[in-house]
């Protein structure tokens, strides 16, 4: 008798080869419908500590540590109190879902759609497409050698590359979720319009032959993406997959930009912010983004910083001038984008975006 593998046998719970139960209900079935129930349990509970907060972190501040109200210090800790557990969950929410989305748009399909484009419609395709994709610093190699190996126009490939960080998901629905749609809107706008524009500037340049040899001697198919998950399970162990590895990753990158965002907001007096990083001093933009560039930090982790400015006065340009350069031209992603890109190319991939992000926090500051 010829033995069937297992993976043959019905997943139900009864016995293989007996018939079910009537009105038996399959085991993987059970397990789904109790973690339905288990979640909605959580999120309904995650739904009221999150509604609880204000008061929750007035109550330690001013009851169980009994510090004086009207004090720098006691604005510091109820502004860390309050923003700490409030960023770490918005966060936490963000990338589950984010990470379920990624496993529909994989690095293997956006190259797909970006291969054999014409370079201005490529060019608006990539930066749209550098929204939805997962991006980091560590991930600039790979992704840039499958681009050109593809034969992907480099402009094409560095609006891709310009916006997936820039105007990254996490950002834009953490900066919906503190600090409303229109904020979020217009960094989501600008960010795509340098994106789009900076890819085309730099592929009119024509400067391929300022990539590293070793990259073009890379063939396509040896840049290849893991296949996506294919069930809904397995997506959304991909969602919780993805918490833990970047809320794990980043949230002391959080904490501290909320510590630095507290202690702008309980001790930074509003008129010297004002004088530092207001509309009327026109150095403030170039000042923000020579500060910023230096800077390593993730996107969370500087939301609660541009709450904490934007609140204390500083000039809405200045401040998103600020937060992309820190985002879009961090100087680790810098030294990792220099192993494949010659000094000339890189020079000009951090000028042209440089230029793009100073124009948004001029413009910005003289409209507002």
């Amino acid at each position: 008798m010829e033995l069937k593998p297992i993976a043959e046998f019905s997943p139900c719970c009864h016995a293989p080869g007996k018939p079910a139960a009537p009105g038996a209900v399959p085991a993987a079935r059970r397990i789904r419908l109790w973690e339905g129930v288990l979640f909605l349990a959580v999120l309904g509970a995650g739904c009221a500590v999150y509604r609880a907060l204000p008061q929750a972190a007035r109550l330690l501040t001013y009851e169980v540590f009994g510090l004086e109200a009207g004090t720098h210090f006691a604005a510091a800790v109820e502004f860390f109190l309050y923003d700490t557990p409030k960023v770490l969950m918005l966060l936490t929410v963000v990338v589950f879902g984010v990470g379920i989305l990624n496993t529909y748009v994989t690095a293997e399909r956006t190259r797909r759609l970006l291969a054999g484009r014409r370079e201005a419609v490529g060019n608006v395709l990539a930066a749209l497409l550098g929204v939805a994709t997962p991006f980091c610093s560590c991930s600039a190699i790979p992704l840039f050698i499958g681009f050109v190996t593809a034969g992907i126009p480099l402009g094409v490939t560095f609006s891709f590359l310009i916006s997936a960080p820039m105007v990254n998901e996490v950002a834009l629905l953490l900066l919906y979720g503190l600090l409303g749609w229109e904020i979020a809107l217009l960094y989501a706008g600008t960010g795509l319009a340098i994106a789009t524009v900076g890819g085309f500037v730099l592929g009119r340049l024509r400067l391929e032959r300022h990539i590293e040899e070793w990259v073009a001697a890379v063939r396509g198919n040896e840049v290849q993406a893991a296949p996506g998950p294919g069930s809904f399970r397995e997506r959304v162990q991909a969602g919780f997959d993805a918490v833990r590895s970047v809320v794990g990753r980043v949230w002391k990158w959080v904490v501290l930009g909320i510590a630095v965002g507290a202690f702008i907001h309980g001790y930074v007096p509003e008129a010297l912010l004002a004088a530092i990083l207001g509309k009327e001093a026109w150095w403030s933009v170039p000042l923000a983004v020579g500060i910023g560039i230096p800077m390593y930090s993730s996107a969370a982790g500087m939301i609660p910083v541009v709450q904490a400015l934007l609140g204390k006065g500083a000039a809405l340009g200045t401040v998103l001038s600020f937060m992309m350069s820190v985002i879009a031209l961090s100087l680790p992603e810098i030294l990792i984008l220099r192993r494949v890109l010659k000094p000339r190319l890189l020079a000009c991939f951090v000028g042209i975006v440089g230029l793009g992000i100073l124009a948004v926090g001029w413009i910005f500051n003289a409209l507002s």
